[in-house]
């Protein structure tokens, strides 16, 4: 769908774009958002997906405090958390199942 409504320099405000999305759907549509942000489009996105806030050159902003701040991908929440999870899958279950 996005590759069929969006156009190139345009202004595009989306709110969890991944909430009904596989993660190869995620995957299709970071390269539609970025393709289309080179030839001048632009996008803000509300979105706790690590592979949309993975789209390369985005800058992230962080609204979990009283101030708006710049953030590194790698400092995201939603990045350590999967990254936690992929890497130590079950020490993580076994921590929050109290096992």
């Amino acid at each position: 769908m996005i590759q069929n409504r969006f156009n190139q320099n345009s202004l595009y405000i989306l709110d969890e774009p991944e909430a009904s999305l596989s993660p190869q759907r995620q995957l299709t549509l970071l390269i539609t958002i970025y393709e289309l942000a080179k030839q001048g489009s632009q996008f803000i996105i509300a979105s706790h997906s690590p592979i949309l806030l993975g789209i390369p050159e985005a800058k992230i902003l962080n609204f979990d405090s009283k101030e708006i701040t710049p953030i590194d991908y790698q400092d995201t929440e939603s990045y350590q958390i999967t990254e936690l999870f992929i890497n130590n899958r079950a020490g993580l279950l076994n921590k929050l199942l109290n096992k």
